[in-house]
This record gives C-alpha cells, structure tokens and sequence, in this order.
C-alpha cells in the first residue's frame, strides 16, 4: 500500500514582513508553514507542502491549481479597497477558485479575509482609524464555537481596515466591539451553519492573524510606532495584552488542518 501523498497548499504572498521580522522569521511563506508544522496533530506522521507565490510583487500564480489542496491569502500592509492591478487580479481570482475549484479549500487571513469579502459580494473599508492590535479576545458565535471547539478565542491582531458585514452565503464565526467580522465561513450545499463541521467548510477566513506570534507582533509594533503609524496609547494597551494567551496555533492552526483532513477523508469516501 502506497503511503498517503503530501497535503499541497498553495500560499499567497500578499506582503513581505518588514526587515526585522524578515530577517528573523523569513517570509509569510516560512512563517505560515511554521503555523501549519506547530498545529499539526501531536505525533502526527502527516506530511506537506506549501508553495509560496507572490502575488503582489511578482503576480505569480499556481500553474495547475488542482494540484492543491487548498490555497491561502496572507495579510499585508495594502488596503484590500484599493484600486491596484495586483489586487484586483487577485480578487478575480479567488472568484475563479470559488466557482470554478469547488474542491479547494480558500483561507484568507487578514487582508485575505478581506480580499475574499470583496471578491464574494461583501466590502473592506477603513474602520474610523479604529485599530486592533495584539491579542484580542473575539467573541464567538454558536457556528464559530462549533467550528473552532472552543468557548472563546484570542487571536493576534494588526489591523484598521475592516470587513463590516458578513457578505452573501457566509456565516459570521466572530466579533469585537471594534470590528463586526472576525471571520466567516462559507459552507458547501447542504450544510448547516447549525451543525457546522470542518468537512462542510469550502472557505474559512480570519481577520486576525494565527501566523503571529509575541516576537513577531512586537517588531511590528517597535516599527510602526517609530514611523508614528501607531500611538504611544495603542502601543501601551498593546503591551498590556502582550502576554495573553494566544490560540493562534493551537485553536486556528488546528481548525485549519481538520478543515484539510476532512477534505481528504471525503475524497476517499467518493472513491
């Protein structure tokens, strides 16, 4: 009997961390493939691949994206609303991937969850220069405490921008006070956002971000109050949050791969 193939997921560079992140943690497709390696199962012998495309510099795209299971959309420091080639192509394609791919699974993170919003009949807009930084307590709804197994959630944050309501044919998994939309899920016909499992999951996004973690947040936040993007206020009552628990992995990291291995488990029930 042949050993099972790798799962394949294809990542998106929407971004390249900025030079001390860059330097110390390579870029968004390293740090994703970090997220993916430390939620796998305990003792896990599952294997996989993540082939990283950049999207913004570059507008390179998968070749052949049958060959993935799944295709994930990293954040950025762009705004998902503007008007730029780069970002309109990727919108149309994720488009394609949702109509014409149904079997791939769609991941949007941060400016992801936004890039999918937009591409499915919902918006980003600025958030009143409202921003949510570091760890954030997301109050779940009943579909999101089902999907992630938990009671509530605490998930690194970086943003502004925002998705400000749920678009068509997705279902809201969570919010703050700040930010209506924490992330969605769009499920396959049939399934019920009532009894929602990982194998009904066509696309998961989340506007925070799992792939963090605190090294990572507080380069961000050194930088981007050096260059007066963030107040001295934000930065305070980040650093007050900084030693929260962070699910990042082990509740979002996790909730991604039982979506994968769902997936994999249906295509060996149609065989």
């Amino acid at each position: 009997m042949s050993p099972p193939r790798p799962f394949r997921i294809a990542i998106l560079l929407c971004d390249t961390p900025i030079p001390p992140v860059l330097a110390e943690q390579g870029d968004y497709g390293n740090i994703f493939r970090e997220l993916f390696r430390k939620s796998l199962p305990s003792h896990s012998d599952i294997e996989f691949i993540a082939d990283a495309f950049d999207v913004r510099n570059k507008q390179e795209y998968p070749e052949n994206a049958d060959i993935y299971d799944a295709v994930l959309l990293t954040g950025s420091s762009a705004s998902a609303y503007e008007n730029l080639d780069w970002i309109n192509r990727l919108i149309e394609y994720v488009r394609f991937l949702a109509a014409e791919k149904p079997k791939i699974r769609i991941f949007g993170i941060c400016f992801g969850h936004q890039i999918v919003a937009r591409a499915l009949g919902g918006e980003c807009v600025p958030n009143g220069g409202n921003w949510e930084v570091g760890v954030t307590k997301i109050d779940l709804t009943e579909t999101g405490k089902k999907l992630f197994g938990v009671s509530e959630l605490n998930v690194e944050q970086m943003h502004r921008d925002h998705v400000p309501a749920v678009p068509p044919s997705f279902h809201l998994l969570g919010s703050t006070p700040i930010a209506p939309n924490h992330g969605m899920v769009q499920l396959y016909d049939g399934a019920s956002p009532d009894s929602v499992s990982p194998a009904d999951v066509h696309i998961f996004t989340i506007q925070g971000h799992p792939e963090f973690h605190k090294r990572i947040t507080e380069e961000i936040v050194k930088f981007r109050q050096s260059t007066g993007i963030l107040s001295n206020e934000i930065v305070d009552d980040f650093g007050r949050r900084a030693d929260w628990r962070n699910d990042g992995v082990s509740v979002v990291g996790k909730t991604l791969w039982e979506i994968l291995r769902a997936a994999r488990a249906g295509e060996k029930v149609q065989q």
